[in-house]
This record gives C-alpha cells, structure tokens and sequence, in this order.
C-alpha cells in the first residue's frame, strides 16, 4: 500500500475488462493499484458475487468505479461493502431500492442503442454491429468499435427484471460521470442517478462508452474519489 485506494474497475453489458485499458493506463501511470476483472453477467447475484471476491483480494480501503450496468453491480453490494471507501459511476445506472432496470428503461422510449438488441435461445442478449458502432460507441473510431463489438459479453436478459436492494450508494459517498451524448442511458437518467445519491458530478460530451472515448476524464472522476477518501476508512458513510 501507498496510502491510496485501490480502485476495482466494473465493465458492464456488451463489454469486458478491456473496455477499461486507457483508464488503467493512466490510474497505473499515477500509482494507483487498479484491477479490471471480468463479470460473468448471468445474473445479479453472480456479479456481485464475482465483485466481493476481488474486493476480497485488495489491500486496504477501495474505489469501485463501474460503467453502465457495472454501475447496478456495484450499487447492489448494498451497506455491506468490504474494502470499499467511494463509488464512481461512469455514465452508469445507480438504481434504488426496489427499482429494476426494466421497469427504469420502460419510462421512456427506447433509447438508440438498445433498439435492436436481440435474446439468444439460452436467454443472453447481444448488440447487434450497426448499433454498437453507431449509436453504443458512437464516438469511438470505427475500426475500434468493430473490436469491441467482436469482444461484447452479452448479458442474461433476466437481470433486467431483477429488482435493486439497499443501495451501496446510502451508505458510501459516490462521484458521476455524466455522457452527454449518451445514447443508451439518456443523459437526463444519468443526471437524475447523480442527483439523488448527491453525487460530486462531471459531464463530458461523450458516447456512452465514455472511459473509452474519454478515458482522461473517466481516470480523472476516479483519482478525484480517489483522493477524497485518501486515509480515510472503508466503509464510512458520508454523512
């Protein structure tokens, strides 16, 4: 240890831990002990299962920053966090009690992104290519996007329907990323999520995929939770 956090990076739908290289770049390039796993997305249990197993293997007080549904993963920990000192949210979902993603996504019409996302016969979802290059990772190069599309995990479509417990968000203080130009969570959702968990908010005029087209400012967000919570314990509350 240093005396910082470690940071614990959460990739969500359609994604991997590789999403998060040009962050870990930079968060390493500070000295910062970051990790990057990978989620097996078949359910809400499984993910958060798969996330307490690596806060397990820090040392010391954490940062989890998550994008997108790793935003859910990291919300549903609830107050029993080990290890954890702050949550960043990447342009990522920050549910409340009782709330699902179905029902939050119902609220309005279906955002670009989302619009042609199709089930497989074992109940996963996936990004067909023409949207995650167009509206998903829209600021993105296109041959990169390509990439990433051909590296998507795709997600149990029961997760949606899964609804949220206590929130980690009551018990630890939380920073957000806001993508302006989000095409899959609307930028006003975002906006709400940081609203109510009395965020320490940025904006950056980006897709949604905002730590690969952004990644200074996503790294940023994250040092500024970082260093807020420097020496401070695991686990205490913001008020």
């Amino acid at each position: 240890m240093n005396g910082r956090p470690n940071i614990v990076l959460v990739h969500g739908a359609w994604a991997d831990g590789s999403c998060w290289a040009g962050v870990v770049e930079r968060l390493q390039t500070d000295g910062y002990h970051v990790t990057a796993p990978q989620f097996p997305l078949t359910s809400m249990a499984d993910d958060v299962a798969r996330l307490r197993q690596v806060l397990t293997l820090q040392d010391g007080p954490t940062i989890v920053a998550g994008h997108s549904y790793g935003g859910h993963i990291m919300t549903a920990l609830g107050t029993d966090a080990p290890n954890v000192s702050g949550l960043a949210y990447i342009a990522a979902f920050g549910l409340d009690q009782g709330e699902s993603l179905a029902a939050l996504l119902s609220q309005g019409p279906t955002p670009p992104a989302l619009a042609h996302v199709f089930t497989d016969q074992q109940g996963f979802m996936w990004q067909p290519q023409d949207d995650f290059i167009q509206h998903f990772a829209a600021d993105v190069d296109p041959v990169r996007a390509k990439v990433m599309h051909a590296a998507q995990q795709p997600i149990a479509g029961a997760i949606f329907s899964e609804a949220m417990g206590v929130p980690a968000w009551k018990a630890l203080p939380s920073w957000y990323l806001v993508a302006t130009q989000d095409q899959a969570i609307p930028p006003e959702a975002q906006r709400m999520f940081a609203s109510r968990m009395s965020a320490t908010t940025s904006e950056v005029p980006a897709s949604h995929v905002a730590m690969v087209s952004h990644p200074d400012e996503a790294a940023q967000l994250i040092k500024a939770a970082a260093e807020a919570r420097t020496a401070l314990p695991a686990g205490q509350a913001r008020r």
